[in-house]
């Protein structure tokens, strides 16, 4: 018994340096996982992350493309375009809160799964839209300027997210043929046709119709 104990505290050392080992191996792959502009999470992390979220519980899911996103990276250049990507990151991810989750997609164009809260549907996204639109401050320019269109849904425990976001990025594609702002889809039924797997208007299918 007494040849027990000075090996098994021997090997406390050993197995506390692999608990820190493993910690900083997972701290990499998350940081790897992330959008090292935004914080965010990369697509598949995101879509892997929400994915779960759905399979416990409803959840409003959101998909968010930046309005006159190119006129500031074209007048004030490409570090400012930068500041706007890093702003609309860190007030997605306060918004969506610990229970929720955010990523950004590609260029300036982001999503967000959470639960509703006591402000419904319209409420939640028209105060997602708010948050999202506030001036950025940067060097200097004084502040600069840009708007989000926002389109939601919705999603019932066990939705497919893939389903969730499609509405939801057909209502964010409404919001912004009309000038931007909040868009609640009507169902999880999609109104669009895809082209190649992707909805008419959507970059990439040679029908974007005017719309970015």
């Amino acid at each position: 018994m007494s040849t027990l104990l000075p090996a098994a505290a021997a090997a406390l050392p050993l197995a506390g340096g692999w608990s820190v080992h493993a910690a900083m191996l997972r701290r990499r792959l998350d940081t790897a996982r992330r959008d090292p502009l935004s914080g965010l999470h990369r697509r598949e992390g995101f879509e892997q992350a929400a994915s779960r979220l759905l399979a416990r519980g409803p959840l409003v899911v959101a998909v968010i493309d930046l309005d006159g996103f190119k006129q500031v990276n074209d007048t004030f250049g490409h570090a400012a375009g930068d500041a706007v990507i890093a702003a609309t990151g860190a007030r997605l991810a306060e918004h969506v809160g610990a229970h929720g989750v955010a990523g950004r997609l590609g260029g300036d164009e982001f999503a967000a799964a959470f639960p509703l809260k006591p402000a419904g549907l319209p409420g939640e996204l028209a105060a997602l839209h708010t948050a999202l639109c506030r001036p950025v401050p940067h060097e200097d320019v004084p502040l600069l300027f840009v708007g989000a269109s926002v389109g939601g849904v919705l999603a019932p425990v066990g939705t497919a997210l893939g389903v969730a976001l499609r509405v939801a990025d057909e209502a964010m594609f409404g919001a912004k043929q009309t000038g931007g702002g909040p868009s609640v889809a009507p169902g999880l039924t999609p109104v669009y046709r895809t082209v190649n797997g992707r909805r008419d208007g959507r970059r990439g299918t040679g029908l974007e119709g005017g719309a970015a």
